[in-house]
């Protein structure tokens, strides 16, 4: 059956439903065109709004990322210099005591960080930069406190890397002349290098799969921007949020988080293939 739609296209409509008999419209019945978005409007487009027939997956994306490329920023230089530290200049005894309270952090109720960052971070931000800069709900605060909830991640990791890395080579350029800090910077850390490269991308999957700081802090509204202090959602901030029963099961909105789920999981498996192909690529075996 051909309809001449309001707008003044013509849509085909296939009625009944499992071969039953096809029956007539009711007059002023509303019909509604079934929603078929391409993979390349899914991929490219800059407003999820599943309602409106609008699903472009990029501000989802841009803001996970955003969050998760702060939450690097943050644990990789801390996360390595403690994993040094304890490595390469702790004594034993120092080493047994802070090792166990770092790792205590790993430990700690992701909701007692997501609560950290919208009573602390973000108001710590705003008297920096200005409150009309920074919004209450930002990516900026969900980032820095997802740096410090992966912190365990990246130090321990790269501390177990580093601790495997044989005597001999540290004795070696000590008995060429190399300072602790050189031989640490320039032999140790590159034989380790696998296992802390392991160790970031591990962490970068934490980051990208944390999802109650990003509900709490960073906003609760798909929003298309790179500006960290503007409030943006996350990919497993809409699914929590969507699924959290403000939407009735089964409507159109429900089932799109599945499609985000999907990208999601996509995203963590290729993380993990690069994570597995560095390690293969880089590892170093000693006698």
């Amino acid at each position: 059956m051909l309809l001449e739609a309001v707008d003044g296209t013509i849509v085909q409509m296939q009625r009944g439903a499992q071969e039953t008999e096809p029956i007539a419209h009711r007059a002023g019945l509303t019909l509604s065109r079934e929603i078929n978005p391409s993979l390349l409007e899914f991929l490219t487009g800059t407003a999820w709004e599943p309602h409106n027939g609008r699903f472009g997956i990029l501000p989802l994306l841009n803001s996970t990322l955003i969050v998760s490329g702060i939450a690097i920023l943050v644990a990789l230089p801390l996360g390595l210099a403690t994993a040094i530290y304890l490595s390469e200049y702790a004594t034993p005894k120092a080493r047994s005591r802070l090792k166990p309270i770092l790792e205590i952090l790993a430990g700690v109720p992701t909701v007692v960080y997501g609560f950290f960052a919208l009573t602390f971070m973000t108001p710590l931000l705003r008297a920096i930069f200005g409150s009309s800069v920074v919004e209450i709900y930002n990516m900026a605060s969900a980032g820095i406190v997802v740096g410090i909830l992966i912190l365990p991640f990246v130090s321990t990791v790269s501390e177990d890397a580093l601790s495997a890395v044989p005597r001999s080579l540290r004795e070696a350029a000590y008995g060429l002349g190399a300072t602790r800090l050189e031989t640490a910077i320039q032999i140790v850390l590159p034989a380790a290098f696998s296992g802390i490269a392991a160790a970031v991308i591990l962490a970068t999957s934490r980051a990208i799969g944390e999802t109650m700081v990003v509900a709490i802090a960073a906003g609760a509204g798909p929003n298309f921007t790179f500006n960290p202090f503007k409030a943006a959602e996350t990919m497993t901030g809409h699914i929590a949020r969507i699924s959290g029963g403000d939407l009735s099961y089964d409507s159109l909105d429900y089932n799109s988080i599945f499609a985000v789920g999907l990208m999601l999981f996509l995203m963590t498996l290729v993380l993990n293939i690069i994570s597995q192909r560095i390690v293969r690529r880089f590892r170093e075996v000693y006698e």
